[in-house]
């Protein structure tokens, strides 16, 4: 018997970032998703409602919290996830070791050993601020530095900067938290494909992760790639519209050709409706 119940979209954040950093974006993709689709934004521990958990220093860590958060929802379909930067890095695990929970994955700007050299997977120019960041910065230093490094155009600016110093005074993320997840991330190593299908999304104007990592995992895995032409890393902070037609798009491709040929394609979409 075929299962009719609504689709589940797990969407996991990155590094330093909880749910609430996904903003309207939630709603957005729930437009574009089938009707009846069930999102729901968990927090890695250290991050958001969970602050106060020390974060794991292995992404495998990672991956079991969320497992044991979707068990404690009554959760235990299969599901799809979107999921970008660190926490795309725990869809990778995730898919990688427990396929038969995962429908698809929907990875945005992530990076992967060994795919990509470490200064490709957090660009040399950003060492001095994050370091300077990790060290002394106040909460606005914080913010407005991740801000600088991750967004190209976020709309009005300051409302934005505003709502993520009320996160931040909401949910304060420790420096020891930080270089956990910094330490989890650099040391994660994703070999082999997940034998779940995936999209990968990028950014032409990363200056955090750069682009190129996006497309030597499509090219080694051979995925299809889509890369936005302006955004920066928070692609759905800079441009949320372009990632949900992706997805819907994918999902009406998939469901129209449901054995398409494995092939990569990287696509420029020049039809950003974010505000520049």
């Amino acid at each position: 018997m075929q299962d009719t119940s609504p689709p589940i979209w797990v969407l996991l954040r990155g590094l330093l970032r909880e749910s609430g950093h996904w903003g309207g974006f939630v709603q957005t993709l729930h437009a574009a998703l089938p009707p009846g689709s069930l999102i729901i934004t968990p927090d890695l521990p250290g991050n958001g409602a969970r602050w106060r958990e020390p974060s794991p220093t292995r992404v495998a860590d990672m991956v079991e919290a969320v497992r044991s958060d979707l068990r404690a929802r009554g959760l235990n379909r299969p599901c799809h996830v979107l999921a970008m930067s660190l926490g795309a890095m725990v869809a990778t695990e995730w898919a990688r070791t427990h396929p038969e929970e995962l429908s698809r994955c929907v990875l945005i700007n992530t990076s992967l050993r060994p795919h990509s050299p470490f200064w490709h997977r957090l660009q040399p120019r950003q060492y001095r601020r994050i370091a300077r960041l990790i060290l002394s910065g106040t909460a606005l230093e914080w913010e407005d530095g991740i801000m600088r490094m991750t967004t190209r155009h976020p709309g009005p600016r300051q409302a934005l900067l505003a709502a993520w110093l009320s996160l931040r005074s909401s949910h304060p993320v420790s420096r020891l938290n930080g270089l956990r997840q910094l330490w989890a991330a650099a040391r994660y190593r994703a070999d082999t494909a997940p034998d779940v299908p995936l999209l990968l999304l990028n950014s032409a104007g990363d200056e955090l992760v750069h682009p190129s990592c996006s497309a030597r995992l499509a090219a080694a895995w051979g995925l299809r790639l889509h890369t936005h032409p302006t955004a920066g890393h928070d692609l759905p902070v800079d441009d949320g519209a372009w990632v949900a037609r992706q997805v819907a798009e994918w999902l009406a491709h998939d469901t129209a050709c449901p054995q398409p040929t494995a092939l990569t394609t990287v696509a420029m979409d020049a039809a950003v409706s974010a505000p520049f």
